[in-house]
């Protein structure tokens, strides 16, 4: 059941990651404008539903994680969306690049391989 409920919590992880991805993209550059018209403009746009719907589906299935696995290893392994929305942010949004930020992201993963090996 372990493999499983790890599998899952990676899923869980992407699908929050691609929430971003979406939510980001259906915002789009930022408007300058008051609280009022980017919330107006959120409500209207479909990725930020979209988003939004696949925040509320990792969050469903995140309690069945959360059911199977102690949440000192589970937990940890949300940090792995930083990396996966780090890469595709770069990679696919064009957002800027540092290996500063490439650092970083290789602790978050060398912290997660270090918690799994007592999984």
């Amino acid at each position: 059941m372990k493999p499983i409920a790890l599998s899952l919590a990676v899923f869980c992880v992407l699908l929050s990651s691609a929430a971003q991805i979406a939510m980001k993209r259906g915002m789009g550059a930022p408007a300058g404008g008051d609280l009022a018209s980017t919330y107006g403009h959120a409500l209207t746009s479909p990725l930020v539903w979209l988003g939004m719907v696949l925040y509320g589906t990792s969050a469903v299935l995140w309690l069945w994680v959360l059911s199977k696995l102690p949440v000192s290893v589970a937990y940890p392994l949300v940090s792995l969306g930083f990396v996966v929305t780090l890469v595709v942010g770069v990679a696919w949004l064009g957002e800027p690049f540092s290996w500063t930020r490439v650092f970083a992201c290789g602790l978050i993963v060398a912290g997660v391989c270090l918690l799994a090996l007592e999984a």
